[in-house]
Order: structure tokens, then sequence, then C-alpha cells
């Protein structure tokens, strides 16, 4: 694969002043997605603010090949809603987006024949039966030798009760969740053992309300109504995913951004983050529709936290303790291992370049600060190890991001606007 050339990151000479908006929510876009095309048969749902970047490219045109209607010209995205009712007999290429191969695993059930999902080559590494395992209770045929994509489906499923595994990944979980109200009668399923990154099943459950989806929280799971989805007008927020990186290029660098585009309300995962950063020395100050972080330049107060419920978030926040006062503790993180890179092993190569002396103990990144270091980053072709590393070029001369194309998976202008961000 050819890959873009290394871009270097220019440290900061002056604390940071800005303002900046994210990319609409990744999670929340490729919901919102599946949601509308499962809606009313005929009826046009509106996104407005969607993040348009590899993962929800994926999304759609795996949407597409299953006979949904979708007009992405123009924000807001139009999407006509097929009542349940999609084609089959067809090959769906998720990529490296974790989210399209679990969620349309479950949605593919819903068509008229079989569906085959692939992606990447680390994609058919990543886990998926937890998820067959649940949908094969329904009723479906699946057929995954590995374990892993690609896995080939066919429905049709049957209301009822099903159990899935909670360890692995929540988004098991969201995709049996999404297509239940379709199923013609009511759904339990049941969440067996530890349910990981339970602030993601959140978002599925508030997009599933805005559609029209009636969800009752019961002892070790969720009761699903046969409501279907009506269409509807749905305002994408800004990802608190991405807001993470801003957020600590100030905690690193010094100075006050003002997020936009995150309502007071928001549930989105990464928020935790903030807590985060507020014990790190930082000063938050939620606003209706923004947040604004504060710090003055200089060493960040070292951690011990736990954040298995944020772990996209967990990458820039190991960063930032590279410049902390003394050692510091990130626990929680073993799903990092099964993401788009073995996160955990990663983490632990590139913060050594950087200088860090660093222990992965289970799933806890132990980060001792040392004398920084010039680097060249390796990526691991996985947009938040670009994006977090990133922000260490604040700081110490000489960081270099290998394959910095690979944010596209996100945030394909991320590094203009950090760029822009400490330019102020």
């Amino acid at each position: 694969m050819q890959h873009s050339p290394p871009y270097p990151i220019t440290p900061v000479s002056r604390p940071i002043e800005a303002v900046i908006r994210p990319p609409g929510s990744k999670s929340i876009t490729n919901r919102a997605l599946v949601v509308a095309a499962l809606a009313d048969a005929g009826s046009a749902s509106r996104l407005e603010g969607p993040l348009d970047a590899d993962d929800t490219t994926v999304m759609r045109e795996g949407l597409r090949r299953l006979g949904v209607l979708i007009d992405d010209v123009d924000d807001p995205w139009l999407v006509l809603g097929t009542g349940g009712r999609l084609e089959g007999d067809t090959l769906i290429d998720a990529g490296a987006s974790g989210t399209t191969a679990r969620f349309l695993t479950a949605v593919a059930t819903l068509a008229d024949g079989p569906v085959t999902i692939d992606g990447t080559a680390r994609m058919r590494e990543r886990p998926i039966g937890d998820l067959t395992d649940a949908l094969r209770l329904l009723g479906a045929s699946v057929r995954s030798p590995t374990g892993c994509p690609p896995v080939t489906v066919q429905g049709p499923l049957a209301p009822g009760r099903t159990l899935v595994a909670g360890s692995t990944s929540s988004q098991f979980l969201s995709a049996l969740l999404l297509v239940a109200p379709t199923l013609g009668g009511p759904v339990e399923i049941e969440v067996v053992g530890e349910l990981v990154s339970r602030p993601y099943v959140s978002v599925t459950l508030e997009v599933m309300a805005a559609f029209g989806a009636s969800i009752e929280e019961i002892p070790r799971g969720y009761r699903v109504a046969p409501t279907g989805y009506r269409k509807a007008h749905f305002e994408i927020e800004a990802d608190a995913s991405a807001a993470v990186y801003p957020a600590v290029a100030v905690a690193i660098a010094g100075g006050r951004v003002t997020i936009t585009g995150i309502p007071s309300e928001s549930t989105q995962a990464d928020l935790a983050v903030l807590r985060v950063l507020e014990q790190m020395g930082c000063r938050i100050t939620r606003e209706r529709r923004a947040v604004v972080i504060e710090r003055q330049p200089g060493d960040l107060v070292a951690i011990d936290v736990d954040l298995s419920g944020s772990p996209d978030g967990a990458l820039a926040v190991a960063v930032a303790c590279l410049f902390a006062d003394g050692p510091s503790r990130i626990r929680g993180l073993g799903t990092l291992r099964v993401k788009e890179s073995d996160r955990l092993e990663a983490l632990r190569t590139e913060l050594t370049k950087l200088g860090g002396e660093v222990e992965v103990d289970h799933d806890t990144l132990v980060i001792r600060p040392g004398p920084p270091r010039p680097a060249e980053i390796e990526t691991y072709d996985d947009h938040r190890m670009a994006m977090s590393f990133a922000l260490a070029g604040l700081r110490i001369e000489g960081v270099r991001i290998r394959d910095p194309a690979c944010v596209a998976k996100t945030w394909p202008g991320f590094f203009a606007d950090l760029e822009g961000m400490c330019r102020g």
C-alpha cells in the first residue's frame, strides 16, 4: 500500500488561543444512517451536520448495496426509509470501520438473500463471534469460519430472546438493538458478563428513541418494542472523540480553546476525558453548545484513572502523560487490543520512542515521563494513533507522523485544523 510521506509537527511558540468545531460524530452519524435506512418505507429522514469521512463512506456504500437510497451531495443528507425490507445477494466492504462491519452484519439479516461483510486485513482479525452467536439465537444463518470477517449472514430474524457477551465490544449489543424494533415482536437482549464502553450504548438508545423506538432497560439487558422507526430531522453533534485532540493539545501546550458543537447534555463517551484533564490541571467550562478548556503552560499532574468507558480518548491522554510531573496509570484498556491496531502495544512502542518509560500490565498502561526525544511515529494505519501522537509534537521538537493520510478515517482535515488552531 502506498502511504503519504511523514508529516512534521511544528512545536508551538506560545499558548494556544482558538475556537474549533470538530467534525460530526462518527458514532452518531453511523447509527443515524442505519436507523434512517430502516424507517418507514418511503419516508425521508434528514441528517444535519453528519461526518463525511472514510468510516461513514463505507457505511453509506454498504447501505446502498442493501438497496437504501441516500442523497449525500449536500448537508443535510437525505435517507429514504425501507421499512426494513432490504436487498440481499451482495458483498459489503466495511473497510476498516468496526461500526460498519458490526452494525451491517446485523442489518443484513433483514435482506431477502445472503449478504457477506468483509473488510481490510486488520478487520479480518477483529472478532465478531459474539454478535453472530446472538444473531443465530434469533434465527439467522451465519457462516464465519474464523470468528472474524468475512462473515455471511441470512435471515429472517424472529422476535424473542437472545444473549450477547459484553466484554469485547459494546458494538455487538448496539447492532442487535438497532435492528430489534423492525422484527415484528418484542425482543429481549441479555448482556452476559461485564459490558465495556457502556456510554456508546447510551448513544445508540438516544438515536433509536429520536426515530420513535421504545426501549426498556431490564435486569441484565434491554427489552425492545416492535415499533419500527419513523422518519426524523436529526441533528448530529460534533464528535467528542475528535474533540479530545484540541482539548489535550491545550493541556500539553497551554492556552485556551473553545470546542463548539457539543451540547451541555451530550452523553458521548469520550467527554469523560474532560474530567481527566481537570485532574491533570486544566480548567473545564461546559456551555450550552460548547466546551472551554484552559491551562497555564507547565507540567501536568500525574493521574491514576480508569478509562474503560472511553477507550478511544485514552490514546491522547496517554500522550499527555509524557508531560506529567510523575508516573501515570491508565486502567481498563483491554479493548484497545482489538481496535484498528493493537493500540496497547502501539502506545507502549511509540511512547517509548518519545522518551517515556512505559509498561503494559494486562489492561493497564503505566507511563513514566523521561527526557523528550525526537521520533518518527508509526501509526499502524490507525487514525487515532496519528492524531494523538501529533499532539506530542506541540512540545517535542522533531516529531514526524508516518502515513498522516490515515486520519481520513474520521477527520480528513485534522492536520490543517491543528495547524490553524495553533496559529490562533
